[in-house]
């Protein structure tokens, strides 16, 4: 049986050293997909801008620098809290988000909870995802 576990957080994005917006971000974890999280990003438009983050990548950046490419996150302390940094890039532009650390390390626990790490390959079923791989091509 799929379970799901979901967060709603709010963000800083960062513009300059000086300046910031907020945004508030909706986490979906899936046992489904079970190496995933799904991020949808609320940024006022009529459609939210949606990122899927391996949980692995996630889980690292908490405590270390993490990824390469396209997105990368690290902790990091802004205004006196305790901060994870994550840096967006693709065509469209770059973006730097600040999350708060307690709040996504919450949700983290709870995906883990659901699915242990390392635990991952024994929720995913390879007939369903094989047939949804070849539907797509």
């Amino acid at each position: 049986m799929d379970t799901t576990v979901s967060c709603e957080l709010h963000l800083r994005l960062i513009l300059s050293s000086e300046s910031s917006l907020p945004v508030r971000a909706s986490l979906r974890y899936d046992t489904a997909d079970p190496y995933a999280v799904r991020a949808a990003f609320h940024t006022g438009a009529e459609e939210a801008v949606e990122w899927v983050f391996a949980r692995e990548l996630l889980t690292a950046g908490l405590h270390r620098p993490a990824g390469i490419g396209d997105v990368q996150v690290w902790p990091c302390r802004s205004r006196g809290l305790d901060v994870v940094c994550i840096a967006l890039a693709s065509e469209e532009g770059e973006a730097l988000l600040h999350a708060p650390a307690r709040v996504l390390e919450g949700f983290l626990e709870r995906t883990a909870a659901a699915v242990p790490p390392g635990t991952e390959h024994g929720h995913l079923c390879l007939d369903e995802e094989l047939s949804r791989l070849l539907a797509e091509s």
